[in-house]
């Protein structure tokens, strides 16, 4: 459990307070699984143990099953032969680190759920690898989130014998070294790795921990080198699969993470740098941004809440490969929407519902609302959505209300056929009862396992249910991508061509599109655009050694004034548009790829100078890309060949109109 608290004698008594409130605010499952829980309700067990109802795959049958690396197609994961892979997976935790920040580390009472696991994954010191991966599979799992703190990069110290008594091989080696292994031992096993950067310090999530965003204890610069260095580590083994950015980013005790304000706190801005790096350091890398997990003052009358991914529906990603973004979040039933979790009567408990509190159809809802709309077909937004922590206190809860939270979660997920890894995997067995009883399975001194397939978990029959539920399998059609580019404040090129290269617009900001797809829309007055692959003409000699065309002036138009009195920025014949920059918010100039075969002319004018214009039931038009501000944008079938301004009338520049043209 998080207890930190800021020190009184450098604050001030309110902002004592507020700490405090911060502090005792669960905002991770940190305080749901303590050493044992102690249940919220005094109710009876509402679930039966019961035995697994399938049949799990072996190491070799996984790794016969898919093949590596993975992809996107819509809101599907795929693999290298676009075959749908359901992420169904568990965290197994550890590498991010189980002491509570007070005390010796290696005292039982200073750590999660008084496991000493030196800063390495769950049970190695129990349990033999090769017997932990086999209870994996056994369960179900094809996938691990594997969580990691900053510190294992720069950790040169030798784990303790204690530490890897089962599995000897790991005598003598770096805690990072061991995390290699353990990899390497899951990868072989056909397990597709998800690596997650959980902690900056190896110190267990979350509340005021020092942990709380991507540059909280180090630089954002340190932790773009860190995770590039990850990637490089791994990424000739494609079963290492993804990137998870930075676990649960939440306000420290000063300030709230962001989603678009352009500064140092601005997750949404840092994630988007961070997730280009890792691919350009490695094309193969599934990136999986989680929302804002906490923003606010836990305090009845003050602004708090858990946005999670509400952000993204008008402010989404886009990346310089647009098939390779997931987003994640996360849902236990303690907390809520605007619920940090913290028990009732102590500091940082408010008034507002729990998740546990909603009926099914509200859970539903508010689950759809906070994360699952991301999966709609067709928008910017457009992507996989990975619940990659969920759980639930399993063997001696009588937690009614949770109970029932977890019967209807996993019916949302399998209802939506959603992507999964729960919270924990691995745990502590002592005189046969879990000390942590929300671990799938759980050893002792002696290897002796206990899981969640043995009887006496009332949780069996719900995760059951969900491992093998009924969902899309098979080959995964290629989806359209609609992808947004931001120039809110900066640059927004997302083409590994043009970032290769000098400034194509020095002085301005520019927007580029991914080197797969095109232009097709922009906003008035914002300077936000709409890039799309649908249908995408060829470019000729390939995005990576075509010649582009940079327009500032009307040279190119060619075929009578299409925008009288306007002035026109037009691509030349038989190229299209794939960026643009701004100077404010006035038009500068277009960037333009060269079309492998002829473009047709003509085309029509596109005017949103007066209210948006955008084609009935084209790409993202049931969703908002650039909110508050008119928007033109061309047809699926169409390609943007001009963009018409003016600086009468107070216009100050901003694009009044697009010329748009048949792709065909």
């Amino acid at each position: 459990m998080a207890r930190r608290s800021t020190p009184l004698r450098t604050i001030s008594r309110t902002a004592f307070a507020i700490a405090a409130a911060i502090a005792a605010a669960t905002i991770g499952p940190s305080a749901a699984h303590g050493v044992p829980v102690a249940p919220r309700a005094a109710a009876a067990a509402s679930g039966v143990a019961g035995t697994a109802s399938f049949t799990p795959l072996t190491g070799a049958q996984l790794s016969a099953s898919w093949t590596g690396p993975l992809s996107t197609s819509g809101r599907y994961i795929v693999d290298a032969n676009d075959n749908r892979f359901k992420l169904m997976g568990g965290n197994w935790d550890g590498a991010q680190g189980h002491w509570l920040g007070s005390g010796s580390t290696t005292d039982p009472a200073n750590n999660q759920a008084g496991e000493v696991n030196y800063n390495l994954p769950v049970g190695l010191d129990r349990a033999p690898i090769a017997r932990i991966l086999a209870d994996f599979h056994r369960m179900g799992l094809n996938a691990v989130r594997l969580p990691f703190a900053n510190a294992l990069l720069h950790d040169t110290s030798i784990v303790p014998d204690a530490a890897v008594t089962a599995n000897p091989q790991f005598k003598g080696m770096t805690p990072l070294q061991v995390y290699d292994g353990v990899v390497q031992a899951l990868t072989d096993d056909g397990f597709a790795v998800i690596l997650n950067n959980h902690t900056t310090s190896y110190r267990f999530c979350c509340g005021l921990d020092g942990n709380e965003r991507w540059n909280s204890g180090q630089s954002t610069q340190q932790w773009e080198s860190d995770w590039v260095a990850m990637v490089d580590r791994y990424k000739a083994n494609k079963r290492v699969v993804g990137a998870d950015l930075r676990n649960e980013v939440r306000r420290d005790t000063w300030d709230n993470p962001n989603w678009g304000m352009g500064d140092s706190h601005d997750e949404e801005a840092a994630f988007e740098e961070a997730g280009n790096q890792i691919l350009a350091a490695d094309p193969d890398m599934l990136v999986i941004m989680e929302g804002i997990n906490w923003s606010g003052i836990p305090l009845d009358g003050l602004y708090h809440e858990r946005p999670m991914l509400t952000p993204v529906a008008t402010l989404s990603n886009t990346l310089i490969a647009s098939n390779k973004l997931v987003y994640s979040a996360h849902f236990y039933a303690y907390t809520g929407p605007n619920n940090t979790g913290a028990a009732a009567g102590t500091s940082g408990a408010t008034s507002d519902p729990r998740y546990e509190d909603f009926t099914p159809e509200q859970l539903a809802s508010v689950v759809n609302s906070e994360a699952l709309f991301v999966t709609q077909t067709g928008q910017h937004f457009t992507a996989p959505v990975w619940i990659s922590e969920f759980g639930a206190a399993g063997r001696g809860s009588t937690d009614a209300k949770e109970q029932a939270w977890f019967d209807h979660f996993t019916d949302i997920l399998v209802a939506n056929d959603t992507d999964f890894a729960i919270w924990p995997m691995t745990g502590w067995l002592q005189n046969g009862t879990p000390r942590d009883n929300w671990a799938m399975v759980s050893y002792d001194a002696q290897g002796n396992g206990q899981s969640i397939e043995d009887p006496g978990d009332w949780r069996t029959a719900d995760w059951n249910k969900l491992v093998t539920a009924p969902g899309r399998t098979g080959s995964i059609a290629p989806a359209v991508h609609w992808n947004m580019l931001n120039l809110d404040h900066i640059d927004a090129d997302v083409s590994a061509k043009m970032l290769a290269l000098p400034d194509w617009s020095y002085g301005n900001r520019k927007g580029n599109c991914p080197d797969t797809e095109r232009l097709i829309g922009l906003g008035r007055s914002d300077s936000r655009g709409l890039c799309t692959d649908s249908g995408e003409p060829a470019i000729a000699g390939g995005a990576a050694s075509a010649s582009y065309v940079t327009v500032t002036d009307e040279r190119y138009v060619t075929e009578g004034d299409w925008a009288s009195g306007y002035n026109k920025l037009q691509c030349p014949d038989n190229t299209f548009a794939v960026g643009y920059s701004v100077n404010g918010n006035a038009m500068s100039a277009l960037l333009c790829a060269p079309a492998a075969s002829a473009l047709p002319k003509g085309g029509r004018n596109v005017w949103f100078d007066h209210g948006d214009n955008r084609p009935a039931g084209g790409g993202s038009t049931a969703s908002d890309w650039a909110p508050g501000y008119y928007k033109g944008q061309c047809a699926d079938n169409e390609y943007v060949a001009g963009v018409a301004y003016t600086w009468k009338w107070n216009d100050g520049g901003v694009p009044d109109a697009l010329l748009c043209r048949p792709l065909a």
